[in-house]
């Protein structure tokens, strides 16, 4: 994964911004790559972001860390259990997380955070073969990016996707047969977290209900 070069857009952006940096953190070596999902093997929960950062995961190398949706998304973790920290600021941070791992449908930084439909169709296969390694009972989709790379990532395997297709939206539910539940969050982002359209009241309450799916499936 980390060696691809198949989105010339990206390729290009991803090392632009690890040339150019920004001022904070001028003396980083940026990661400057695709960046891979994080977390416990064993995950029955998979969090679908959209694509790293360009100074946070782009600079890290790892998902969600160095960036203040990162500090939103991980304290929010830490408070449900799933994070043994509240903080993620590089690779080497002592981060562990359990029952949890953390996957992007588009693997590299894009432009104004906004990966090309063709983009995110040829970083696919990456998704793909992530998913198949994880035990997952329940997807959270930060966002209707992700809750629409998820319904697609469905169907790749086989599942069939109702008509119309089933619409994005803070805590909406998804049961399908054959699959993983699919549960819908506003993503972690500042657009989001600061103007108050997420809170962390809010995520706690999709986090609680994403224990509660999880154990509910295991009882089936």
């Amino acid at each position: 994964m980390i060696t691809c070069r198949a989105c010339p857009r990206l390729v290009a952006w991803r090392e632009q911004v690890a040339r150019e940096k920004r001022r904070a953190f001028r003396d980083w070596t940026y990661w400057g790559r695709p960046v891979p999902g994080f977390g416990d093997p064993g995950a029955e929960l998979v969090i679908l972001g959209l694509a790293p950062a360009a100074h946070g995961a782009n600079r890290t190398g790892r998902v969600f860390t160095g960036d203040r949706s990162g500090d939103f998304l991980f304290a929010g973790l830490h408070r449900a259990g799933f994070a043994n920290q509240p903080r993620s600021e590089h690779r080497e941070d002592g981060l562990a997380l359990t029952g949890a791992y953390i996957v992007a449908p588009c693997k590299c930084a894009p432009p104004d955070n906004k990966p090309l439909p063709e983009e995110l169709s040829r970083c696919a296969p990456f998704l793909d073969r992530e998913m198949a390694l994880l035990p997952t009972q329940v997807v959270l989709t930060l966002g209707a990016i992700a809750w629409n790379a998820t319904l697609a990532w469905l169907e790749r395997v086989g599942v069939a996707i109702p008509s119309p297709r089933p619409a994005f939206g803070h805590g909406a539910e998804l049961a399908l047969p054959g699959a993983p539940l699919l549960l819908g969050c506003y993503h972690v982002s500042q657009q989001n977290t600061q103007t108050g359209r997420l809170t962390p009241a809010m995520f706690d309450a999709v986090m609680a209900r994403a224990r509660v799916l999880i154990e509910n499936r295991r009882g089936t």
